[in-house]
């Protein structure tokens, strides 16, 4: 509970019992039941518990914003003080009470909305304070904002990592959870990449900066969820609209129904009766309040990107969410999307050597190349190149290498090199980058190389569909075969391949002008060339932990553990929010008419009134509060 919270608790709980300790002493008579002793007595607590609203009220006034819920209590409770003062009975009461249930409800939203701001920012706490920057062997702690690009940090056990970087010595383990929302920890060693946000949790390490701190991730994640609640969704400008008509509507429909009716009365020649149409118009204006539509609609939309967030999905603004809820169609780009995006030895097939040494020789041979392939069987290798072991190396263009090897002629290359050569190879048939291999002029076997899915893209595609997701499609550039092998593997609808990155753009915008105007397309992607994708679609996902700044700055909506299956999630945590959007707009207009058309016909006082607009709000606020909670969701 903040300040602001605790001295509103203060002042409501002072004049509830100014006002209980009022009433004892006038049961007792030691205070006369009328007069100007009574009047004054009770002015006490209304003035302690509704200054703040009179003032604002009186703002509102002066600079011509009259209509509000503030001007709405202020008209309500002085009119009802006046017209005891008119009629002499003393009565007080109500009008107090009014105006301290009135801000009983308002403290309760004060705190739903803190608690919900706490949340998010305990779930978004990875600001770091300072970076140790290394200086010839000393660390000072530093200002993240102040260390450039290429220093060496050193971030300790317990200490959060500040600013992207590459792990120059030390591993560790790190806590993730501030980002990904999952708890399962990440190992680094020497050579990874790292990320800022993340909590260091064991050993000690050195890392040389890749960006400046307001380019990092954890700036950028900052920024997000900062900003979000600066793009309104179609819902709370309704509401915004709704409250510019609605309010002066209830005012001017409160004077007539004070006036009209003594007036018709007197007409007719029957007793005007101005004190029960003024009192009722009075209590019309309390009923009126549409706090509980002001307050919870926002409040929905604020607690379901603090839910995304603790989940690792970070919503951009409620408009996107509300989009997301109408997402039927889902457009994926395949590398580092729904597969890892590094390439591994997935099979060694008709070796006439051990696959160790088949690999070797590969490796060895493909030592010189910095190409992803020749990584790949490095990787496999999983020893350190002795250079000193290779001679004679020739790369021949979309063919492969030549090599000499520990004395042996190696030829390591696709199709094409064997072709050249007169090898007698033998064709692969599975779906990946073929490398054949030959020793010296004899064909030794071949090695297949594929980029590998990610473990949970299948899954993530079957509850897209379980979600009410009506078609996936997957645009790539690579060969048409391996798009169809990936497709076909994890179930995706439709799939086109050997696009260039206009094309994807192309192939977007014939699927928008083919879906039906309510449907939403969302695309997935995690590339420099997925950028303008991710504009021209409906909503744009970037895969944030791999993911480019380019493709991340695009989006709309940005996955921070690069997990397929977070788009399934997503979708059902805007639609649990717009649900309980939609539940509080249709209770609390119900509930609003229906205490007015009561309050109008004589059904209705104003402690009813005021129970039903506090209570109203109440229960808004405590549905509202409902989205932050998405663990199972």
């Amino acid at each position: 509970m903040n300040k602001k919270q605790k001295k509103m608790l203060t002042r409501i709980l002072v004049s509830a019992a100014l006002l209980v300790a009022l009433n004892l002493l006038g049961s007792v008579s030691i205070l006369p039941a009328t007069g100007m002793l009574r009047f004054a007595a009770y002015m006490v607590p209304y003035l302690i518990i509704g200054y703040d609203i009179l003032r604002k009220a009186w703002k509102g006034i002066r600079n011509r914003q009259v209509f509000d819920e503030a001007f709405l209590m202020a008209v309500a409770t002085v009119g009802a003080i006046i017209l005891a003062l008119y009629s002499g009975s003393g009565d007080y009461l109500e009008a107090i009470a009014v105006m301290l249930l009135y801000q009983i409800g308002e403290w309760f939203q004060s705190y739903a909305v803190g608690k919900s701001r706490r949340n998010i920012s305990e779930l978004m706490d990875i600001r770091p304070d300072y970076a140790n920057l290394e200086h010839d062997g000393i660390l000072e702690k530093t200002d993240p904002d102040e260390v450039e690009i290429g220093s060496t940090i050193v971030v300790q056990p317990g200490e959060k990592v500040p600013i992207d970087g590459i792990v120059l010595e030390g591993e560790s383990t790190l806590n993730t959870a501030a980002l990904t929302g999952e708890s399962l920890p990440r190992d680094v060693k020497a050579g990874e990449e790292i990320i800022s946000g993340c909590i260091n949790e064991s050993g000690v390490l050195r890392i040389r900066t890749t960006k400046e701190f307001g380019d990092s991730t954890v700036s950028r994640i900052l920024d997000l969820v900062e900003n979000a609640s600066s793009r309104k969704s179609r819902s709370e400008d309704f509401i915004t609209k709704f409250a510019r008509v609605y309010t002066p509507a209830v005012v001017y429909a409160a004077v007539a129904l004070a006036f009209l009716p003594p007036i018709a009365n007197l007409i007719t020649g029957n007793a005007a009766g101005w004190n029960i149409w003024v009192y009722r118009a009075l209590t019309f204006l309390v009923a009126s309040c549409p706090c509980a539509l002001v307050v919870s609609i926002p409040l929905s939309f604020f607690a379901g990107i603090g839910g995304a967030s603790n989940a690792g999905i970070l919503v951009k603004g409620s408009n996107y969410l509300e989009l997301l809820s109408r997402t039927k169609i889902v457009v994926f780009d395949k590398t580092g999307t729904l597969t890892q995006g590094v390439f591994e030895v997935s099979g060694i097939h008709h070796n006439e050597i051990s696959d160790d040494q088949l690999v070797e020789y590969a490796a060895l041979a493909e030592s010189a190349s910095s190409h992803p392939i020749s990584k790949s069987l490095q990787k496999a290798y999983g020893k350190a190149i002795d250079r000193s072991r290779v001679l004679d190396i020739h790369e021949i263009s979309g063919k492969g290498v030549t090599a000499t090897v520990d004395g042996h002629h190696i030829a390591a290359g696709n199709d094409k090199l064997m072709e050249s050569l007169g090898a007698n190879y033998i064709p692969c048939h599975s779906v990946g980058t073929i490398i054949h291999i030959v020793i010296d002029g004899q064909y030794a076997g071949h090695i297949v190389i594929s980029d590998m899915e990610k473990p949970h893209s299948k899954e993530a595609i079957r509850r897209l569909k379980a979600s009410g997701v009506r078609k996936t499609v997957m645009l790539t550039g690579d060969q048409k075969n391996v798009a169809d092998s990936v497709s076909a593997s994890l179930g995706i609808d439709e799939v086109f391949s050997q696009l260039l990155p206009a094309d994807k753009v192309s192939k977007v915008e014939e699927l928008l002008a083919a879906k039906p105007e309510n449907e939403i397309l969302a695309f997935v992607g995690d590339g420099i060339n997925d950028a303008p994708v991710l504009r021209r679609a409906d909503i744009g996902i970037a895969m944030g932990a791999m993911g480019s700044d380019a493709a991340i700055e695009a989006a709309d909506i940005v996955l921070m553990d690069d997990d397929p299956l977070k788009i399934a999630k997503a979708i059902r945590i805007s639609r649990k929010a717009l649900r309980i959007v939609s539940q509080n707009i249709v209770f609390s207009i119900v509930i609003k008419l229906l205490c007015l058309i009561m309050v109008a016909v004589g059904m209705a006082n104003m402690w009813i009134a005021v129970f039903a607009d506090v209570g109203v709000m109440i229960l808004a606020v405590l549905n509202a509060i409902r989205a932050l909670f998405v663990k199972n969701l």
